[in-house]
C-alpha cells in the first residue's frame, strides 16, 4: 500500500489548534479515509489517504 499527501501542516501550532485533525474529520465527512501522520524530518503533519497498489498481470 502507499499513501497520497492530501495536505501538510506544520506541526508548531498555536496551543490548542489541531488544524490537521480538523482537515482529516471534514475529509472523513465527505467519504475519504484520511488520517493524519506526523512527519518527523519535515516536522510537519500530514493528512494522507492509503491506496492499493495496482499490479499488473504481466
Amino acid at each position: 500500500m502507499s499513501r497520497v499527501v492530501l495536505e501538510r501542516f506544520p506541526a508548531g501550532g498555536p496551543r490548542g489548534s489541531r488544524p490537521a485533525e480538523e482537515y482529516a474529520a471534514q475529509r472523513l465527512s465527505e467519504g475519504v479515509a484520511a488520517e493524519v501522520v506526523m512527519d518527523l524530518a519535515s516536522d510537519a503533519f500530514l493528512v494522507v489517504v492509503r491506496q492499493r497498489e495496482v499490479r499488473s498481470g504481466h
